[in-house]
């Protein structure tokens, strides 16, 4: 082929460039992709309701295929708490984001989180327990908060051999939300990571994780004083696992 003249292809793309160029100068891709972001998490949230729907009226009929739902429904859960969080900063970072500190009952919170993951679980041969006091109120943003645990559940499955506890109490009056699991435990990278995220730093690994800074951020925004809320990351606790911590004060 002569190189004389450029391919049919190549005038096409060069002109929608051309095209682009004068009327795109001050798009603002952060916006295109926010809404992008925006929609494909609730084209996402349909796909999973379906998903629970097909679980729900068809059993798999052996381990190989309840594998197989299991990772189809992790692998969705995992990227829909992502949308979110990504969607989330974004607000935070326009400033745009909705904060409602309001009294919760922490045994709701739970109750709607454990519910919105019960079809995971099941599906991974998890156990899920919760210990909290019926009685136990707070201030904070339930859906933030929420979506906090949601995410840290969803990693907890994907880590625990066979159990989670979720559970709460009030520490020197400050809110304790720990997830357990009985799975390996945090590697020390990631438990610095949540000690530099406290701080606003980077950690020594350069390397934050997407959620560490999501749960980290939506922590901060609740204070008292001259106390601030803050994550932290262990192992051990009852399951001898990892232990996501969220401190609310």
């Amino acid at each position: 082929m002569s190189s004389e003249f450029p391919s049919n292809s190549y005038i096409e793309r060069q002109d929608l460039i051309n095209e682009l160029e004068p009327e795109d100068e001050g798009l603002d891709f952060s916006f295109v992709l926010a809404s992008s972001v925006h929609d494909m998490k609730n084209s996402l949230g349909m796909l999973l309701t379906s998903l629970e729907e097909v679980i729900g009226h068809a059993a798999p009929q052996d381990e190989v295929q309840k594998n197989h739902f299991s990772i189809l429904q992790y692998e969705a859960s995992r990227i829909n708490s992502e949308l979110i969080q990504l969607l989330t900063i974004y607000r935070l970072q326009q400033k745009n984001l909705p904060f409602h500190l309001d009294e919760n009952y922490i045994s709701e919170t739970f109750e709607d989180q454990v519910a919105r993951n019960d079809v995971l679980f099941r599906t991974k041969n998890i156990e899920l327990t919760m210990d909290c006091d019926d009685d136990l109120a707070w201030f904070y943003d339930n859906e933030l908060v929420g979506n906090v645990i949601h995410n840290i559940l969803i990693n907890a499955a994907r880590y625990a051999k066979s159990k989670v506890h979720l559970s709460a109490i009030v520490k020197d009056n400050i809110l304790v939300i720990n997830v357990e699991d009985d799975g390996g435990g945090f590697p020390d990278f990631m438990i610095d990571a949540a000690v530099a995220e406290n701080k606003n730093t980077k950690s020594s690994t350069d390397s934050t994780q997407l959620g560490l800074f999501f749960a980290a951020k939506i922590a901060h925004f609740h204070r008292q004083g001259e106390r601030k809320g803050r994550i932290e990351l262990s192992n051990g606790g009852s399951l001898q696992g990892g232990v996501f911590s969220i401190y609310l004060p």
